[in-house]
């Protein structure tokens, strides 16, 4: 009979771990793989699995362009900063302005590099998210365990930031994210068509956190000639 073979060989696809104590009981702590599944299957149930798989470092197109070459050595430097003993060390990243630039693309071709490294991440896009956030404030429990999971994703994808209107509501939530993040040395990646200064016009707290966050992993996209979709041919 042949032997099964597991994706995790530490849990045998459990998801847990069992330990003993001294008394010699037994008990569960969840595997370091749980966190890969989870992430992944917010992946799936978002819609994205496959986008995430299509989009690499690898097809990120550059052609001779200085900014669209630096920025994928940005994102590129970034991804291989992390590994599973430093994330709660590690910078963010922040790839900001022109619409259409490929900031999703290398955001995503980052996040599946660290997934593909055993560290998870949790998408979280904008508009999507903060609705559902919202939707849950008046229920504590509810509220807190939403929020939650953006809160202590071992990194965070925020994709298309701030895309939209923005009500008092969105810069509380934000600010929650963005401040526990930021005290706990967690790693955001975050993508948004705002320029730096329309993020600091948008609330100085916030902006000033990501900004030391996300130093020397700061891309900003200027100039129509980078949008994939009207010049590029392809997908941002």
């Amino acid at each position: 009979m042949a032997e099964k073979i597991y994706e995790c060989h530490i849990c045998k696809d459990s998801g847990f771990v069992m330990k003993v104590m001294e008394d010699g009981y037994e008990y569960a702590t969840p595997c370091k793989c749980r966190e890969i599944k989870i992430a992944k299957d917010r992946l799936k149930r978002s819609g994205l699995a496959k986008e995430f798989t299509d989009k690499s470092f690898e097809n990120y197109v550059t052609g001779d362009n200085a900014q669209l070459i630096d920025a994928k050595k940005t994102a590129e430097r970034f991804a291989n900063s992390i590994d599973e003993g430093n994330v709660n060390e590690s910078h963010s990243l922040l790839l900001c302005g022109q619409v259409g630039a490929g900031k999703t693309h290398l955001g995503t071709a980052c996040s599946m590099s660290l997934i593909n490294k055993g560290i998870a991440v949790i998408y979280m896009g904008y508009r999507e998210e903060m609705t559902s956030i919202k939707s849950k404030i008046l229920d504590e429990d509810a509220y807190s365990k939403e929020i939650n999971k953006f809160k202590n994703a071992p990194v965070l994808f925020i994709d298309d930031f701030l895309k939209g209107k923005i009500t008092e509501s969105d810069v509380n939530v934000i600010y929650e994210i963005v401040n526990y993040r930021y005290n706990n040395k967690l790693p955001v990646i975050i993508s948004t068509e705002k320029t730096l200064d329309e993020l600091i016009n948008f609330d100085e707290a916030i902006a000033s956190r990501l900004i030391e966050m996300c130093t020397g992993y700061i891309v900003v996209f200027t100039g129509k000639e980078l949008n994939y979709r009207l010049y590029r041919g392809g997908a941002a």
